[in-house]
Formats: structure tokens, C-alpha cells, sequence
């Protein structure tokens, strides 16, 4: 059996790791190697499923993280005793209570995969500390809001949004950006990955072809996997992107979108300057491809403002807007909004209906009153400072390390290549249960890559955390390193 030929139900290959990883699961789960049984060498592995023999150690190397394996000096690799507790639940037998109706389809959200696990030392959530947010101001407008609006919870809003809210916006946009947009150009979302969501369902179709950074926003990723498009990664780097790679995959595959997040960018940090959002624009334009600008972080900045976004340049519709407002102001509301001109704004708006036919009126009726008070506005500049402060120190912590970054002018996220020696899978599994949480680089990546890579964010735990999360995820670090080196040694021998 080749390893190259088996799919993921339907989303795409597989990594060969992890199909290495699932075959040894699976032989376990059908008794093919028992409780002390060994396990192919490295070598026989390798040959017998066709693939590199490194990808096989780097899956034993996961398997004995986990504990389904133990490594044996001088003899090679054991099924762990008692490894029906240690296999997933989807390679142990069924209950005898389970229920037969079963989904033919398996959705996958390989973020919120990592953010169900609770852990005391949170480097995986692009959020902000609840205790940097003025929660008692909050608090206070809630109650403002019920005695403005004694029946806010008596009635819908729009599928497009409240029209307060939509017309304040506009008039956000012009003010603060110069941008001209009418009221039933914004729709009101609840967050920015509905918006995303509603793009892809309402814009393309299976078998599209879609323009996608590498690295990305990891749920974007599922998102446009989940419509089935054929994603043709662009490269993102401190300069911006390559117009020409751009150009010709535009002429040569024509997609239908770019997706795209070019200020303080997720998870690079990394932002797209003045002359390519023009280029990019009048790009668009030439080849007709719509451009999805995700502006989650474009407040969040640390020195000077960011440009401009592209929807400024945009004079033909062939830009659609997303900016959130949740990182910063209240998360718990989850408000954003989606801005794009009627030809397009038309054919979103009926996903949106069909999805929950319009964003809870309460939750848009206290962003407007909180989001536009100064005394909000003012709050903002001071955080800024304080996660600045915490970008600092989190680099600080790391200086010691043979790992690079590029320091970012903005946003949440440091994005930091680890040394090849360091297994990203292992150190993630175990890193979870010492209670400290990350991104690994490759759910970042369209092409499935990027092994070396990890997202650490600064701005949801404390300083006092923060300085353990850090000193215990470079121990842990040194630890795999430290077990990997010895794997090595011991298949060579």
C-alpha cells in the first residue's frame, strides 16, 4: 500500500505523517500488533508503505509522545501497554450504546481543534486578555441599552444589520479613512469568519480556483477546503507579495477570489505596502477576480497607522471589505462588518438570510453605543501600549534561542521559525498536556507544510503567565529534541 494514494475524506491529502500515524493506529485497533507487540522497524515502515523514512520516524516520534508506542534501547519500537486508553476514540470499538446514525461527511476546524483543550498557559488564542478590556464600562452601557431599547429582545434585526448601525458605520469609514460607502453597502456579521464563510458559499463553487496567502488564517483555510476550491498559495513576506506569480496564475487558472490579510497579517504579522494594494487593485480589475481584504487587527498597531486598505483603492466593486472590531472592543458581542459594492452585496445577502437570517439586534445595539463613545476610543490607544509591552517581553523571554522572527508592527501574533531538529507535532502534544498551547505552522499553510513553524500570541494571557508559558514551553522544547536525538541514535544502531 502507497500512502500517496489515500485521501482525507474528501478535504484534501492527508499528510504522509499522519497516514503513517493512522496505520499504525489502525493495526492496533484491529489487533493486527497487540499490548507489547514490536512494531515494524523504521526501515520496514518506510518500505512497505512506500514513503521517506524520515516521515515514518517523525510518526513513531508522535506515536511515543502520545504514549501508543514506547522505544525499547537496541530493539525498536512497542505497542505501550494498555494503548486502548491512549487511541483516539475514533480507533477503539464503538460503545454498545452508540447511536447507528452517522455522518457520511467529516468536517474539520483544525483551530478549534486546539482551542478546545484547556490549558492554564493560552498562546493559541488571537484574543485579548479580558482584563485589558473595560468590562465595567461595558457593563454599564448594557444597562443603557435596555433603557433605550425596552424592546430589543422583542423583535429581528435585518438580514443586512440594524440601520443605525450600518448608517454610523458609513459615516465611520468616511471619517476615519475617507471611504464612501452607503448604508446597504455594509452588512453586519457575527464575527469575521461568518463573513468569510458567507463569501465562499455565495461566490464560489466546487472546483473554483481561489488565490490564498502562505501562510493564512487557519479557519479560512477549512472554510474554502469545505466548498471544495483549488487553492493556489501566494507567498506573503515582509515586502508584501510577488505581482508577477500573481499576475500569471490570474491570466493562466483565472480564480475567483483572493483572499487575503494584508495588515498586521495573521499569523505573520506581516503588512502589505501602499504600491501593491494599487497594483493589486487595478490587477483585479484586469482579470476580474474579486478581492476578500480581512482586516481583523488594523487598529491594533504599534507604531504608525497601517495604509490605507484596498477597498479605498477600489473604484470598480471588485473589493470586498471585512473589518472586525471584536478582537479589540468586546469579543462576547461578536460583531464585524462585511463592505462590498450592490452587484456583490446582492448575492451575499441571501446566504445570510438562509444562514440566521441577521445578526442579533441586542448585540449590535451595544456595540454601536459602546464602540462610538470616547470614552472606548480613548481606551484603545492605551491598549495598544499595554500589548505592545506584551509583544516586548514575549520577545524578550525568547532572545535566548536559536528561534528567529520577524518583530511586527501590529496584531496579536509572533510567527517564529523553530530549528529543524524541533518536532513541531510532538512538542504540540506535549505542550498540551503540560498546559500550554500554540499554533503549529502547518494548519497556517495551504500546502499543508511549514513543519518548523509556530504562532505564538501575547495578548490573552497575563505578563505573570506569559513568563511561565514561555520558560515552560522552551523547556518542553529542549525535552523533544532531546527524545527525537535519542529515537535517532537508538534506529541507527
Amino acid at each position: 500500500m502507497e500512502l500517496s494514494t489515500l485521501d482525507d475524506n474528501n478535504h484534501g491529502k492527508r499528510t504522509l505523517q499522519q497516514s503513517v500515524y493512522d496505520t499504525i493506529l489502525e493495526g492496533i485497533a484491529r489487533g493486527e500488533w497487540k499490548e507489547t507487540d514490536k512494531i515494524p522497524s523504521v526501515r520496514a515502515m518506510a518500505e512497505r508503505l512506500n514513503v521517506h523514512r524520515l516521515t515514518v520516524l517523525k510518526a513513531y516520534q508522535l506515536l511515543l509522545e502520545d504514549g501508543i508506542v514506547e522505544v525499547k534501547y537496541k530493539s525498536g519500537y512497542f505497542v505501550a501497554g494498555k494503548t486502548e486508553d491512549a487511541l483516539p476514540e475514533s480507533h477503539t470499538a464503538s460503545p454498545r450504546w452508540a447511536y447507528q446514525a452517522k455522518s457520511v461527511y467529516v468536517n474539520r476546524s483544525r483551530l478549534s481543534d486546539i482551542h478546545r483543550h484547556q490549558v492554564e498557559y493560552q498562546m493559541s488564542e488571537a484574543l485579548i486578555d479580558p482584563g485589558l478590556l473595560p468590562n465595567a464600562f461595558l457593563s454599564n452601557h448594557v444597562k443603557q441599552v435596555f433603557d433605550m431599547y425596552p424592546k430589543v429582545l422583542s423583535t429581528y434585526s435585518s438580514v443586512s444589520g440594524d440601520l443605525e448601525l450600518r448608517e454610523e458605520m458609513a459615516r465611520y469609514f468616511m471619517d476615519k479613512q475617507g471611504i464612501t460607502v452607503h448604508p446597504e453597502e455594509l452588512l453586519i456579521t457575527t464575527g469575521s469568519q461568518q463573513a468569510i464563510d458567507l463569501i465562499s458559499r455565495s461566490l464560489v463553487k466546487s472546483g473554483d480556483c481561489v488565490l490564498i496567502e502562505r501562510p493564512t488564517y487557519s479557519p479560512a483555510i477549512d472554510v474554502f477546503v469545505q466548498q471544495n476550491v483549488k487553492l493556489l498559495p501566494i507567498e506573503i513576506t515582509p515586502e508584501g507579495y510577488d505581482l508577477e506569480r500573481i499576475e500569471g496564475l490570474m491570466r493562466a487558472e483565472k480564480p475567483k477570489l483572493f483572499y487575503m490579510n494584508p495588515t498586521f497579517q495573521n499569523p505573520t504579522g506581516y503588512t502589505v505596502p501602499v504600491t501593491q494594494r494599487k497594483a493589486l487593485v487595478e490587477l483585479a480589475e484586469r482579470y476580474q477576480c474579486i478581492l476578500v481584504e480581512d482586516e481583523v487587527y488594523h487598529d491594533i498597531y504599534f507604531g504608525d497607522p497601517p495604509p490605507l486598505p484596498f477597498f479605498y483603492y477600489d473604484t470598480e466593486g471588485y473589493v470586498i471589505h471585512i473589518r472586525s472590531f471584536s478582537k479589540y472592543v468586546a469579543p462576547g458581542l461578536r460583531i464585524s462588518v462585511l463592505a462590498a459594492r450592490p452587484e456583490l452585496m446582492n448575492v451575499i445577502l441571501p446566504i445570510k438570510a438562509l444562514s440566521d437570517n441577521g445578526t442579533p439586534l441586542l448585540t449590535q445595539k451595544i456595540f454601536q453605543h459602546y464602540f462610538f463613545s470616547s470614552r472606548l476610543q480613548e481606551h484603545v490607544a492605551k491598549l495598544r501600549i499595554a500589548l505592545e509591552l506584551r509583544k516586548e517581553r514575549m520577545e524578550k523571554l525568547l532572545e535566548p534561542t536559536e528561534w528567529r522572527w520577524n518583530s511586527p508592527g501590529g496584531g496579536l501574533n509572533l510567527w517564529i521559525q523553530l530549528p529543524e531538529n524541533v518536532n513541531v507535532d510532538a512538542l504540540l502534544q506535549q505542550c498540551l498536556a503540560e498546559s500550554v498551547a500554540f499554533v503549529p505552522g502547518r494548519i497556517c499553510d495551504p500546502l499543508d507544510q511549514m513543519d518548523s513553524w509556530i504562532r505564538l500570541s501575547y495578548s490573552y494571557i497575563s505578563e505573570i503567565q506569559l513568563e511561565e508559558g514561555i520558560r515552560r514551553l522552551i523547556e518542553i522544547s529542549e525535552r523533544v529534541c532531546y527524545v527525537q536525538n535519542r529515537s535517532i541514535c537508538l534506529e541507527n544502531h
